[in-house]
């Protein structure tokens, strides 16, 4: 089993490359699936705690932009026996901004939410907890390139 940790901004490619790339092989879990619930965090890992107990590889598509946010979903892995990958989406705050200003309704972040997240964000790495770690560049025709930590 596998967990997949998404980290970077809103609107960086992340639920897309989930979509092209993880899909068929990951359960999706995102905090964006219940906007208006109470206690997100504690939803969200009873969803991850139950998808690996059922032996399901599990995607965590949040923007997990620092170590309080992977901490628990990396514990949650280990104690069910998990590898756990962190997938890297390197800050491109001009791309993410325009990118957001093109989603409709609550899929839109006010950009303050933007520039909150890039304040916090925090490159993942091995020493984290993490298995692996990849850097993923989203392309401008939404293609990806993924690259593991020490081949950058």
């Amino acid at each position: 089993m596998a967990v997949a940790v998404l980290i970077g901004l809103q609107a960086s490619g992340k639920t897309t490359f989930y979509r092209r790339l993880l899909a068929d092989t990951h359960e999706h879990v995102s905090k964006d699936a219940f906007p208006n619930a109470r206690r997100r965090q504690r939803r969200q890992m009873r969803m991850v705690d139950d998808a690996l107990a059922a032996g399901r590889n599990v995607a965590v598509d949040n923007t997990n932009p620092a170590p309080e946010e992977w901490r628990p979903v990396i514990d949650a892995a280990r104690e069910h026996g998990a590898r756990v990958i962190g997938y890297w989406f390197p800050p491109d705050l001009a791309g993410s901004l325009e990118r957001n200003a093109a989603r409709q309704g609550r899929a839109r972040v006010p950009d303050v939410g933007v520039y909150a997240t890039l304040q916090r964000l925090r490159r993942p790495r091995r020493t984290d907890g993490f298995d692996r770690v990849y850097t993923v560049r989203f392309g401008g025709s939404g293609e990806f390139t993924v690259c593991q930590e020490d081949e950058e």
